[in-house]
């Protein structure tokens, strides 16, 4: 058997590697933050602890040249993965013997070890994805690599805050490992073709190949496209709760939207946006759902102005979860395809990078925009930011 073979076969595999990723995600910044506050952790502790377990994910660009740079006929980018899915399940061993909420001191080392090895996984995986997966499948493995991982937050994030009554942590903790070491067991049965295990990898070609993609306009088109796009999502995303809280909306139901509908609809939106880019081209999907995203958004802000509409705003934040999904499995794939394979590691952990950018840069905009001119304004100005980023597109050339 060999999942690398088959369209099937990959679509289960990269689901399966992001489900992996996704597991501890949920546990570690859903899950854990809730059972510190429930046994009274103070609120600024729990946030600095989230805060530094992020740093990993966002620099690992950092280090993923050495996963490009040192590949031989006997140590492949499956020897990376393996190796580094070991090491997570390892760093969460000490949490099924120990109460973690009164040793948390003792264990921050252990989770921040744990996010290093996490996020080097990550960029292996994509490695790995760039590296193999066909490009006219890239937007469909998304897809399924999106809801791998949503499901894997969903399961060990809400999941394991319904069943913090149950008191079984080291049982819980348990699963999480075996469901990182399971997909190993599935790269066990992964062979990567012939032609990449023989062509052994060092220093000096990767610094050719990366001032080759230096050199190429589209890498920082790239870089430009993945920090600005989605100003509009990740700014409503920023203030959703306190939006619907300030619109009249229980804290019961916010907690259900985030808990069903949101993450659903970005799994649906994820596989759905997937598969249409594969059909109808990459670039031009991603042109697509970036103006529905926008158009969602500025939408969003008229209706808000508009004041006495909770239904359609619920049902407009539904929808933008959809979108959402669709544009991060299309742009993926559009941003893959202008990743050299021999960097996959490094150029694509760069993109990703810009995107965490996004995120930080469009949720502080975002709060000082509504803090001076109230939410509809904000999201109006955000959703034609995002609107603008179309110009960029026509620049991410296939290699």
């Amino acid at each position: 058997m060999n999942l690398l073979s088959s369209k099937k076969g990959r679509i289960i595999l990269f689901a399966s590697l992001y489900l992996s990723e996704g597991a501890p995600i949920g546990f570690i910044w859903w899950a854990l933050p809730t059972k510190l506050r429930m046994v009274n952790y103070p609120v600024d502790e729990i946030t600095t602890l989230t805060s530094l377990l992020l740093i990993p994910w966002t620099v690992k660009f950092l280090w993923s040249p050495v996963i490009d740079s040192f590949r031989t006929p006997f140590w492949s980018l499956k020897s990376w993965i393996i190796t580094f899915q070991a090491l997570m399940g390892v760093t969460l061993l000490p949490l099924t013997l120990v109460p973690f909420e009164s040793s948390l001191p003792f264990l921050i080392p252990l989770l921040l070890l744990h996010a290093f090895f996490a996020a080097s996984q990550d960029a292996a995986i994509d490695a790995l994805a760039i590296a193999h997966v066909p490009a006219e499948e890239r937007g469909a493995i998304n897809g399924w690599m999106q809801g791998g991982m949503l499901v894997g937050r969903s399961l060990f994030g809400g999941g394991a805050i319904l069943a913090a009554s149950l008191h079984q942590d080291w049982a819980l903790i348990a699963a999480l490992i075996v469901i990182i070491w399971f997909s190993s067991l599935l790269l066990v049965f992964s062979k990567e073709p012939a032609a990449h295990l023989t062509d052994a990898r060092t220093i000096q070609k990767f610094l050719l190949q990366l001032k080759k993609a230096a050199n190429n306009s589209a890498t920082w088109w790239g870089l430009l496209f993945a920090a600005t796009s989605g100003a509009a999502f990740e700014s409503v995303g920023a203030v959703a709760s306190p939006f619907l809280l300030d619109h009249g909306f229980k804290s019961g139901i916010i907690g259900y939207f985030f808990s069903f509908p949101a993450v659903a609809g970005m799994g649906f939106g994820a596989i759905i946006g997937g598969a249409l880019a594969d059909n109808i081209g990459h670039a031009q999907a991603v042109k697509i759902f970036l103006i529905s995203i926008s158009m969602i958004v500025i939408l969003l802000g008229f209706v808000a102005f508009a004041g006495d509409a909770e239904l359609l705003l619920y049902i407009l934040l539904a929808i933008l979860y959809i979108a959402i999904g669709l544009f991060t499995a299309s742009s993926y794939s559009l941003l893959m395809g202008i990743t050299d394979s021999k960097l996959g590691a490094t150029q694509f952990s760069a993109y990703m990078a810009m995107t965490n950018v996004c995120e930080m840069w469009a949720g502080f905009t975002v709060g000082r925009l509504v803090v001076a001119y109230d939410y509809p304004f904000a999201f109006i100005v955000m959703g034609l930011v995002s609107l603008c980023t179309l110009l960029i597109v026509r620049k991410l050339h296939p290699r």
